[in-house]
């Protein structure tokens, strides 16, 4: 693939790229989130998520979902830019952006291993756990990275 833009996939070109790694025996790792204003904690996390297997597939929350998530002023960032920047980080082997609420139609599209999340997650309180243990994969909660979120800078940004 070419170039990040070249890494920005659709559900089907993604389900394609999934099961072909797969097929050839390499560990997919996938992770969701909205991305909005990409910083070291980000960048941190997703080489983490990486090393636990052979690809890593990033799930990026559509500007719908991303509103309906995090509330009428967000995103700051648009998902198209979001997703680029996602996909220009070393650790990302592939993005696709989705636009429901719950990550489960796109984990079900990937089939990976190894599902992460952040730090600030709990494996019982996540509600695509199941989705991923029925496409016969495993949850895993990385290390927060702390003090670094896309809220605080927007709330320091706010008081400045």
């Amino acid at each position: 693939m070419n170039g990040s833009a070249g890494r920005i996939l659709g559900r089907g070109a993604l389900r394609e790229l999934c099961a072909r790694w797969r097929a050839q025996g390499e560990t997919v790792v996938f992770t969701n989130g909205c991305f909005d204003i990409l910083h070291v904690g980000h960048a941190r996390y997703l080489e983490q998520a990486r090393a636990l297997g052979d690809h890593l597939v990033v799930g990026v929350n559509s500007d719908r979902s991303t509103r309906a998530l995090k509330g009428p002023e967000r995103p700051i960032v648009p998902e198209s830019e979001r997703a680029e920047m996602v996909a220009s980080l070393r650790a990302v082997d592939a993005v696709s952006i989705f636009d429901e609420e719950l990550p489960d139609e796109v984990i079900r599209a990937v089939r990976p291993n190894i599902h992460t999340k952040g730090g600030d997650y709990r494996e019982e309180d996540l509600p695509e756990a199941e989705a991923v243990r029925e496409c016969g994969g495993e949850v895993r909660v990385l290390a927060l990275v702390p003090d670094h979120s896309t809220t605080r800078l927007v709330e320091m940004m706010r008081r400045k």
